[in-house]
């Protein structure tokens, strides 16, 4: 069971940072099992594609347009991550369902897909987090954990 976690954003555009400042900080604290591969996958778009094949469970992290509150948490599954990526917040959504899409075409869909996202207050160009989505990054980390914990894995 191969599985990644794949944090999604630019650190240049303030809450835009959430989803790769979540997997810094979980590859910074924590070792995790061969099987698990932590990707900060930034911007890359279809760039990532190859990091898709042999992928079983696919868990990506980001900053997501809800519509709630800056800094609210929102979970994500299946069908309903390209449809959620079809509102932008960034240019690379675009590129981030692009990839899922030319993932299926070319035989590497995943078989189970996780989306945790924040709701961004800003993604103006900063390397600053607004307050809120500061806060939220540390109970994604978390979530991340309790999905993982609930695929079987635990790290150290």
């Amino acid at each position: 069971m191969r599985i990644l976690v794949l944090g999604i954003g630019n650190v240049l555009m303030n809450d835009d940072a959430a989803g790769v400042r979540v997997v810094q900080a979980l590859a910074e604290k924590y070792s995790f099992p061969e099987e698990v591969t932590l990707l900060d996958g930034g911007t890359l778009g279809l760039d990532l594609l190859p990091e898709l094949e042999g992928v079983d469970r696919l868990l990506i992290v980001d900053a997501v347009a809800t519509g709630g509150a800056t800094g609210s948490l929102v979970r994500l599954s299946g069908a309903a991550i390209p449809r959620t990526l079809a509102t932008k917040v960034s240019p690379h959504q675009v590129g981030l369902q692009d990839l899922l899409l030319v993932a299926g075409l070319q035989g590497h869909a995943v078989a189970e897909m996780v989306l945790w996202g924040v709701q961004p207050g800003s993604i103006d160009m900063d390397i600053e987090m607004s307050p809120e989505v500061a806060a939220a990054v540390i109970l994604l980390q978390d979530k991340v954990l309790q999905e993982l914990a609930a695929w079987g894995i635990h790290p150290c």
